[in-house]
């Protein structure tokens, strides 16, 4: 299928795209149960016809079938390291199984309608529609695998009962086609049922891990960054300047369009290499893993000097600019450090109280670091 095509069906949530695309390869025990049961039979009827015909199809539904049990121990196997890019040519590698496999079994039916075996007819048909009716079942939440596939299982069959002069077989072919166009109205409402309730589910994870307010993580999330951070790393603590006077002078609904103004700044002080969080009120946390030795602390001092001088210049409230400031704390550190969590924010915090008391627009080194020597923002 053309990537054109098919983009319309890809979510543009890479985790919602990975957690469907999961599903689909979590159908191990249909796949081996129709894969058995088509070789049987297609193998069955190449040996009581002794037709070559049933016999090549019979190889042709054996590969596709072992290619698509192997494919799915493979995803199982590497999954967890894929990246966005993997993820859509796995799905990409399922959706061309499942229509190989779709078109061996219409071919079995095709080359049972042009013998006028009726026993190898009925057989083949309802290996067919025990493939589609299972297809349905598992791959619905990827609507193109599912009209791709039977599109190529029914069109063999369509064919075949068209060029059969017998009136019952062309209308059989006709209501195939009714068929399809059910199939395709029923993976689609399947399927934005399965993307409603992982949305549902991911938003109440990013809940409870985000601030409601300026969509920064919040407290928890912060914690459970700090736990899964390795080697050096430093922690700023930042207490806004003046955002009290503000809040009470223009309102809360301006003060709440303050701090979401501060929190996209602070999300780009600290790019894609560390985490800025929302503690509470107007006090922020940003974490960044940094280098050994001069170097690091050197990487720690220019990200707090970087998101005071961000937070000095003017904000737009309604089109009225105003001004804050703010203070920072640092405290440099090593995961391997036996120093608990608790610990390590009572020191940034102590070291953030101290460049609130000495007038504000400032840093402060945590007395771990440098005895609580304060220098100007």
């Amino acid at each position: 299928m053309p990537l054109t095509m098919m983009s319309r069906y890809l979510h543009p949530d890479p985790r919602i795209r990975r957690e469907l695309v999961d599903l689909l390869y979590t159908s191990l025990p249909q796949v081996c149960a129709i894969g058995v049961t088509s070789v049987t039979g297609a193998a069955a009827l190449a040996i009581m016809s002794g037709d070559t015909g049933y016999a090549v199809i019979s190889v042709f539904i054996l590969v596709t079938a072992a290619a698509r049990i192997y494919s799915l121990f493979r995803y199982k196997s590497r999954a967890a390291h894929f990246s966005d890019a993997d993820v859509i040519r796995w799905e990409r590698l399922y959706g061309a199984g499942a229509s190989a496999f779709g078109l061996a079994l219409g071919m079995l039916s095709y080359r049972a309608l042009q013998l006028d075996d009726a026993p190898g007819a009925w057989i083949a048909f309802g290996l067919s529609m025990s493939f589609c009716v299972g297809m349905v079942s598992r791959a619905a939440i990827r609507p193109w695998i599912i009209l791709n596939t039977a599109a190529v299982l029914l069109t063999p069959t369509i064919m075949a009962g068209l060029l059969r002069p017998e009136l019952a077989y062309k209308l059989g072919a006709v209501m195939l086609v009714f068929f399809w166009l059910t199939l395709r109205e029923a993976s689609k409402h399947l399927s934005a049922a399965f993307v409603e309730r992982i949305e549902d589910k991911l938003r109440l994870a990013r809940q409870a891990t985000h601030d409601f307010l300026t969509g920064l993580p919040n407290r928890a999330a912060f914690f459970q960054a700090l736990a899964s951070t390795r080697g050096k790393f430093a922690i700023v603590a930042i207490d806004l300047d003046g955002f009290k006077p503000v809040n009470d002078r223009h309102g809360h609904q301006a003060g709440d369009d303050l701090l979401r103004q501060v929190a996209e700044r602070l999300s780009f002080c600290i790019g894609d290499t560390g985490i800025a969080a929302r503690f509470g009120g107007d006090e922020f946390m940003m974490l960044k893993p940094i280098a050994e030795g001069d170097d690091g602390r050197e990487e720690a001092l220019a990200l707090a000097r970087q998101a005071i001088r961000d937070l000095s210049m003017p904000f737009l409230l309604t089109d009225i600019p105003v001004r804050i400031g703010a203070s920072a704390g640092i405290l440099v550190s090593d995961a391997a450090a036996a120093i608990s969590t608790s610990q390590l924010l009572e020191r940034v915090d102590r070291a953030l109280y101290v460049a609130k008391r000495a007038g504000g627009g400032g840093w402060t080194w945590s007395e771990d670091d440098i005895g609580l020597e304060r220098r100007a923002g």
